[in-house]
């Protein structure tokens, strides 16, 4: 899936659940609701398009705090060669069915530093991706990540990054 993909998924998915869920409620469209904050780890591979596949590492925070269907979360990730991204965005997270399997989205737009290593085009760069997972009654989340990072075209270089990931999320509270 290429550039703004997940992206559009999510606001059709989450824009549709807001109006059928949220939008009747005392609080409104996008009133807050408490979540569980959890801390994600995940480690896994870049592959980018014109260039080397590496490891990359991922760390993420997911706030106890939801707008509507959408939650909020900050996320910083290193490659083996030393890129780094630093971003904070929305998440938009929904069960098949009554069971403990989900699919979650996200997009959040962020600072990329190429330290050397692969330009993506300049420092601007948005993370959109899915995760497909399974949550234990004690609240782990344990998914497979894919997510794609470009700059949306923003810039006049936009090669674009895929990673996909191993990612286990632990509740804080």
């Amino acid at each position: 899936m290429a550039n703004g993909t997940f992206a559009v998924l999510m606001l059709i998915g989450g824009l549709t659940d807001m109006g059928m869920n949220y939008c009747g409620t005392a609080e409104g469209c996008l009133g807050p609701n408490e979540t569980q904050p959890r801390v994600a780890f995940s480690l896994g591979s870049v592959v980018e398009r014109q260039a080397e596949t590496k490891g990359e590492a991922y760390l993420r925070y997911d706030f106890g705090r939801k707008f509507g269907p959408f939650g909020q979360a900050i996320g910083v990730s290193v490659t083996e060669d030393g890129e780094g991204w630093l971003g904070y965005g929305a998440t938009y997270k929904k069960n098949f069915g009554y069971s403990p399997f989900y699919a979650e989205l996200h997009l959040m737009p962020g600072l990329y530093m190429d330290n050397g290593g692969f330009d993506l085009g300049g420092p601007l760069e948005f993370r959109s991706g899915i995760e497909l997972g399974y949550e234990t009654n004690q609240g782990w989340r344990v998914g497979l990540s894919y997510d794609h990072r470009s700059n949306a075209d923003i810039y006049d270089n936009n090669p674009g990054i895929e990673t996909v990931q191993l990612r286990v999320s632990i509740p804080t509270r």
